[in-house]
């Protein structure tokens, strides 16, 4: 016969090592979560997000890239994620996609966009957990292009990708490299390595740690899976373009919407909103503030089938660089939860044409690199006002963060 003392003490060990899975399960649940947020940040841009149920099964279907290998990384413990969004209408392979998914996307099909580097953005995680920065680069800023790619030696600074894709690809033909996968994989290297250059000596020659590349389609489909998503604007607005048709106010928003709202940049209704790429990248830093105060509240971190459904797409359509050590990125994450995240659109100085006839944004170099470096020392972000040189367009000048209404919802224009 079992002593009842025994019985009871086999009961408290039993409920012990329960507690001890309960708290393991949760620290897991927490460790995931803080990864999910860090990366739903990255692809929601470009835009933005992701959830890792496990580690390394995600960095098994990922496409990795070691373009990255060798270089000088950041000191301290910090941590910069150049964040590039791709203006492809192909999948990672340069695959056409599904009929379906051109159809949500109202832009166009494999024959539209390209490789330029339509977003461009530098995630600074500080290591002593501190607040992160996101650092906006105006795509169309005019710059010296590295390695002179395709013999192009100054442009837009988003064409630096798709320059040095388009002269390894035809190197690649004219060496008679007949597997497809292989050559649209070197050629993207080319692709990453010319805009990783080209951002890093832009901005100061700071250290770039790692990548994340995406394409339009990363970014609907990663909606598809948390939509629906809250947005905020302060005004209606409506562009037949992008297909953006929105009322005032905070409102809740499907996948084929979040595409419009993030790639709107103009209003054929309302002219008097004079919209211009850079209110676009406010519209998408909004939509990452949203969506991470989204997930955060709405308990998507410890919903699997959220959470499995975001890796999916991520293995789809997100490439990164192969030192991306995911774990290591989610302990140092936690001033990314609950949007403790400054958003900075780097200053244009103004509007004007390349020798070429291109529109492009004409900058001071030194304006920008000094701000970069205060941003990355920790400084407090300063105001507009603090950093803008006199504009020849008002609509140049960056707008301040956008206000918050109620929730925690971003309002912007």
């Amino acid at each position: 016969m079992t002593d009842p003392h025994d019985r009871r003490a086999a009961a408290s060990r039993s409920a012990a090592a329960r507690g001890v899975a309960a708290r393991a399960a949760a620290r897991r649940r927490r460790i995931t979560g803080r990864v999910a947020l860090a990366l739903a940040a990255a692809l929601t841009l470009s835009l933005t997000g992701y959830g890792w149920a496990a580690y390394h099964g995600v960095v098994s279907g990922l496409q990795v890239s070691d373009v990255l290998d060798g270089q000088s990384t950041s000191s301290g413990g910090d941590t910069n994620i150049l964040i590039m969004g791709l203006d492809s209408r192909l999948d990672e392979n340069g695959n056409p996609l599904p009929k379906d998914i051109y159809n949500s996307l109202h832009a166009g099909d494999q024959q539209d966009g390209g490789y330029n580097a339509n977003v461009l953005m530098l995630l600074h995680v500080p290591g002593d957990g501190g607040k992160a920065t996101s650092i906006s680069i105006p795509r169309d800023d005019y710059v010296p292009l590295a390695g002179c790619p395709d013999n192009v030696c100054k442009g837009k600074i988003k064409q630096a990708y798709g320059l040095a894709f388009d002269e390894k690809a035809k190197q690649l033909v004219s060496q008679n490299v007949t597997d497809k996968s292989q050559r649209e994989q070197q050629a993207r290297d080319a692709g990453r390595r010319a805009e990783i250059d080209t951002v890093r000596k832009f901005l100061g020659d700071v250290p770039i740690d790692h990548f994340v590349e995406v394409t339009l389609v990363a970014f609907f489909e990663i909606a598809q899976v948390v939509q629906p998503i809250t947005v905020c604007l302060n005004e209606d607005t409506q562009d037949s373009y992008s297909g953006a048709n929105f009322r005032a106010g905070q409102q809740e928003i499907s996948a084929e919407q979040a595409v419009e709202f993030v790639r709107q940049r103009r209003d054929n209704v309302h002219p008097s909103l004079n919209f211009t790429d850079l209110d676009r990248e406010r519209r998408q830093q909004a939509f990452i503030a949203s969506l991470a105060y989204q997930l955060k509240q709405g308990g998507t971190f410890t919903n699997p089938a959220k959470l499995q459904g975001i890796m999916d797409v991520a293995k789809q359509n997100t490439a990164v660089d192969s030192s991306l050590d995911l774990l290591a990125l989610a302990k140092q994450a936690s001033s990314l939860t609950g949007g403790n995240v400054s958003f900075v659109t780097l200053p244009v100085d103004h509007f004007g044409k390349s020798p070429s006839g291109e529109d492009v944004n004409f900058v001071n170099t030194g304006q920008i690199q000094s701000l970069v470096a205060q941003l990355l020392s920790g400084a407090p972000v300063p105001t507009p006002a603090a950093y803008v040189t006199p504009m020849t367009h008002s609509s140049s000048v960056p707008a301040p963060p956008p206000a918050l209404s109620g929730g925690g919802i971003p309002c912007v224009k």
